[in-house]
């Protein structure tokens, strides 16, 4: 019996195209039903590109980090940890993911897992002592798949304006874990 070639690593500026076409697939797939169709025709990798390339370049913050699932040597999803920027947050304690991602296609094959487990590893070694995740408050599957890892719901809520309009709110939910452990 073989097994996959799978792995998470941290992104190297040579991952930003891959990450790009990630993003702008599932933003596409995520939004379909919410953004008018002009403005999902627009959402496309060269959108994302060289933001990941300057981002993963120069972060903003040293505790910035993108990770990415591989299969093979091919970026299958990525996720986004950092201190977190809610106003209620600890800017030393509360770290937060603000992105996981991975392609439909390889779903259920383990990457959200070892993305989700790296991202809260990540956070830990980073000092942080909590963490928090903002989902889609339309995304059940998501929501459930993050609960099931031992995220549960803080209370909080936002709506936020991703055209940027006030035509469309997207309505999201919080999601909290406390990130254990003892390094030492």
């Amino acid at each position: 019996m073989t097994t996959a070639d799978t792995s998470v690593r941290v992104a190297w500026s040579a991952d930003a195209d891959a990450i790009a076409t990630l993003q702008a697939t599932a933003w596409r797939e995520r939004y379909a039903d919410l953004l008018p169709p002009e403005l999902i025709a627009q959402i496309v990798p060269e959108l994302f590109a060289a933001k990941w390339t300057a981002s993963l370049e120069r972060p903003g913050d040293a505790r910035n980090r993108v990770l990415v699932a591989l299969e093979h040597s091919t970026v299958r999803g990525f996720a986004v940890t950092g201190p977190s920027a809610d106003d209620d947050a600890d800017p030393v304690a509360d770290g937060e993911v603000s992105e996981l991602t991975v392609s439909r296609e390889h779903r259920r094959a383990g990457h959200g897992s070892r993305l989700l487990q790296a991202a809260a590893d990540t956070l830990r070694a980073d000092r942080f002592t909590r963490a928090t995740m903002w989902l889609d408050a339309r995304d059940d599957a998501l929501r459930q798949f993050v609960q099931s890892t031992g995220w549960a719901p803080d209370g909080a809520h936002r709506e936020v304006d991703p055209v940027g309009d006030g035509s469309v709110r997207l309505k999201q939910v919080r999601l909290h874990t406390t990130l254990g452990g003892d390094d030492g």
